[in-house]
């Protein structure tokens, strides 16, 4: 039974006349009356299009066809009586005789209504079935001659009264079970007297097939009628009790899901009286957002299904938001959005200069990808990689680009990263997923086409969670980052535009595959004129504004920053020198905040007093005044540094003994070098039997920090040879280069930064092998005009260039005191 059924519960009772307002339940008198009453042999058919009438029974209907309403209007102002069939095909909108049921039942016309919205509705109460016979008419309507329907007389014995009493009690449990039937309507039915009534009314008002309704009405056997209804009613019963334990079992999820759904219609009604945005206005302003966006097809079509499915989801469903993040991100990423790029070389070039002092090669290479752009006016962004020692200025460059090509600027730190997903994003699926930080960079840039700095690309991990560098392979790759795919937008994005520059201070943690797809430029330390620059240009005039002094409240003369440079920082940057004139202007910040007089051209015992004692000696760098004592060359991750390497000789029985934290190559060099010499002993003047009877000790300072790499060789088989001839090593010299067994010297790497170390130690000569002249050539003249360069490619032409011609006459007094290293 259904909702609209109340009607008729409260209304299936005969009519007295037009004004009743109340109708008493029909007895078994009034039907044995209604039964007895004459029928018309011809009668004005009404089909029915989705109802059944039974006699007894009063229900309501719609008038809406033409024939129809004329019907009603002439037969109301007549004796009202009706004959009303059910046609066979619900969809015919004006059925012929033909297409009508064969039974049918006659009606009374109780009340002819005009609703407010124009239809016309009728209320009428079934009589006697009929069948139909012949068609008279069917203009204007249809007319037909019929006969009364003749009913079998059934026997009401104790089956009969059974079945009865069935029908009742399950009607009652239907009535308790849905939730749509008011409880009073069981008091109805017990109130029915005639039993041929309460079949003909629960047929009427049951929940079931039009067809299963009609076959009821055409069964002239009530025991048959019953026994069809109560098959009927106990299908509907059983769905009931099916439906009422689906949901008692889901009733604890639903009421917590209704009462957030309340809660947040609530929540939407207030917003929407406090002028905020419902479900609705959202949907539609994304739609509006959408037509604004400079879309692909395969974009647009993506977004209409995903924004369809948040048209079908529940604005309480926790996936709601979800799905409504999604398509913002969609909305907000910038497709095929570009800043204009500014084609002004010359201006690009002062930018360059202004902001950043040297890095020669990697303006260079700026202005020519902005020569070729402005030619070509389409070129795939090329992947720039610098590589460097801190504070060179590799990552402030990409401002300095950005601001040349008139590009928005993106950093990204990639140092410590151990997760792909970081890359690539997570999966719509997982709780808390949002997309990698390319996509969120690029979205927070608002263009297609920024310069994007990957800082620290070396510093990149791998973990169980994946390998993010390999993830970096696909954005880094100028033949495939035109359609990276991030797991959360699911689709691909043009990467190609995009200026990538990243930095790295060291090569030898990339991954091949990546370092394969960027192009390198090294940006190397700075000399100490250089740094004298920068110090004037850039490193003052920031801490005077960063700390609130005036151009004129203090003055630092070129001799003064060379002295700290010197003295207090060692480093191929200038991050370390920045703090220290930090240091200087807080001081005199502070004497001008106390209102104390100060010098405003600080000399060296203001910089003493400020900064302390110098830090670094730098004639620790030039004395090798003992035999055995060398200074080499080294390459660090923060630029070129000096090491010495110490050695001497005790009695006993020629063991060797490194120490100073070496690494298994050092060692090896040590090893070769020590094995080189007893091979050529006489060659260098040396007894043999010395390697018998005197055990070598070789350390390098300081010995708490690791130190690895074959450069030393040259070093290491220098200092073993001034060690066992007691020949001193020239003053400033010092020298690189890796040894062969045979003697020959091979070429090493960081040749730059080796060679600005020796500049800032003082150093007049270096020794290096000959094949690194090429690198020399590609240092500025002005970084090398004060330096000496040897090229060697045999061990005994460093001897011979770096021992002095001094020897021992007994070499059973060798002895060597070793001068204390500062560290």
């Amino acid at each position: 039974m259904s909702k609209k059924d109340i009607f008729d519960f409260n209304n299936a009772m005969p009519i007295i006349n037009e004004d009743t307002e109340f109708f008493p339940l029909m007895s078994q008198q009034d039907e044995d009356e209604m039964n007895n009453e004459d029928t018309p042999e011809i009668l004005a058919i009404l089909p029915l299009r989705n109802t059944v009438l039974f006699p007894g029974v009063v229900i309501p209907i719609t008038v809406g066809r033409d024939k129809s309403i004329k019907l009603i209007k002439e037969a109301y102002k007549g004796n009202k009586i009706i004959g009303v069939v059910s046609q066979k095909d619900v969809s015919i909108e004006d059925p012929t005789f033909e297409q009508l049921n064969s039974v049918g039942t006659v009606a009374n016309i109780i009340k002819l209504l005009q609703m407010p919205d124009g239809n016309t509705t009728v209320i009428i109460q079934g009589k006697q079935r009929f069948r139909l016979l012949a068609e008279v008419q069917n203009e204007p309507y249809i007319t037909a001659s019929i006969k009364k329907f003749e009913e079998q007389k059934t026997k009401v014995d104790k089956e009969f009264k059974t079945l009865i009493a069935s029908i009742r009690e399950m009607s009652a449990q239907i009535i308790q079970l849905s939730p749509n039937i008011p409880s009073e309507a069981s008091i109805a039915l017990k109130n029915i007297e005639s039993n041929s009534f309460l079949i003909n009314f629960i047929s009427s008002n049951m929940n079931a097939e039009m067809a299963d309704k009609q076959r009821i009405l055409e069964m002239d056997n009530l025991l048959e009628r019953a026994q069809k209804v109560m098959e009927l009613l106990m299908v509907e019963l059983q769905m009931l009790e099916l439906r009422n334990q689906i949901q008692s079992k889901v009733r604890t999820d639903l009421d917590k899901q209704q009462r957030d759904y309340f809660l947040n219609q609530q929540l939407k009604t207030i917003q929407e009286e406090l002028g905020g945005n419902s479900a609705d206005l959202e949907f539609d302003a994304l739609q509006e957002r959408a037509k604004k966006k400079k879309w692909s097809k395969e974009v647009y079509a993506h977004f209409d299904k995903e924004l369809d499915k948040l048209g079908r989801m529940n604005p309480a469903a926790p996936d709601y938001s979800v799905q409504l993040n999604y398509l913002e991100l969609l909305l907000d990423l910038p497709w095929s959005e570009f800043t204009k790029d500014n084609f002004d070389l010359k201006r690009a070039q002062r930018i360059l200069d202004k902001d950043h002092f040297g890095l020669e090669k990697v303006k260079q290479r700026i202005i020519e990808y902005l020569a070729v752009l402005k030619l070509k006016r389409n070129m795939k962004a090329p992947i720039l990689c610098l590589v460097g020692p801190p504070g060179v200025g590799k990552t402030s460059l990409g401002k300095s680009i950005a601001k040349a090509l008139g590009r928005k600027y993106v950093r990204m730190a990639l140092g410590g990263i151990r997760d792909e997903a970081e890359i690539r994003g997570h999966r719509k699926t997982y709780i808390g997923a949002m997309p990698g930080r390319i996509i969120s960079s690029i979205k927070k840039a608002g263009a297609d086409n920024p310069v994007f700095v990957l800082d620290e690309i070396d510093k990149v991990g791998t973990d169980h969670r994946g390998d993010p560098s390999s993830a970096l392979l696909e954005v880094l790759d100028p033949e495939q980052n035109n359609a990276f795919y991030d797991h959360y937008v699911e689709m691909d994005y043009d990467l190609s535009n995009i200026l990538f520059i990243a930095t790295a201070n060291s090569l030898s943690t990339i991954q091949p595959a990546l370092l394969d797809r960027m192009e390198i430029i090294e940006v190397n330390g700075y000399t100490i004129e250089e740094k004298i620059e920068i110090a004037k240009k850039f490193l003052l005039p920031k801490q005077k504004e960063n700390h609130g002094l005036k151009l004129k409240d203090i003055i630092l003369k070129p001799v003064l920053i060379e002295k700290v440079i010197e003295d207090y920082t060692r480093e191929s940057g200038v991050r370390g020198l920045e703090k220290k004139i930090g240091s200087l202007v807080r001081g005199v910040a502070t004497k001008i905040a106390m209102e104390e007089p100060y010098n405003i051209t600080l000399t060296q015992e203001d910089t003493e007093r400020i900064l302390g004692a110098p830090i670094y000696d730098k004639d620790l760098y030039e004395g090798n005044e003992v035999a055995g004592v060398v200074t080499g060359l080294a390459w660090t991750s923060v630029g070129g540094d000096i090491l010495f390497i110490e050695s001497s000789l005790s009695p006993g029985k020629g063991k060797l003994t490194l120490t100073g934290n070496l690494g298994d190559v050092m060692k090896e060099s040590a090893v070769i070098a020590l094995a080189y010499l007893r091979a050529h002993a006489a060659e260098f003047g040396i007894d043999y039997t010395l390697f018998d009877n005197w055990d070598v000790h070789v350390h390098v300072p300081a010995g708490a920090t690791p130190k690895d790499g074959p450069s030393a060789g040259v070093t290491m088989l220098t200092a073993l040879t001034s060690a066992f001839t007691q020949r001193k090593v020239k003053q400033h010299l010092a020298m690189t280069g890796e040894i062969t067994l045979r003697g020959k010297v091979l070429p090493v790497g960081g040749i730059k930064e080796k060679i600005l170390a020796a500049k800032r130690a003082n150093i007049k000569e270096i020794i290096l092998c000959k094949s690194n002249r090429k690198d020399i050539l590609e240092i500025k003249e002005s970084y090398i005009k004060d330096l000496q360069f040897h090229y060697v490619t045999e061990m005994s032409e460093v001897i011979e260039l770096a021992l002095l011609k001094n020897k021992v006459k007994k070499p059973i007094d060798l002895s060597i005191k070793i001068s204390p290293i500062v560290n």
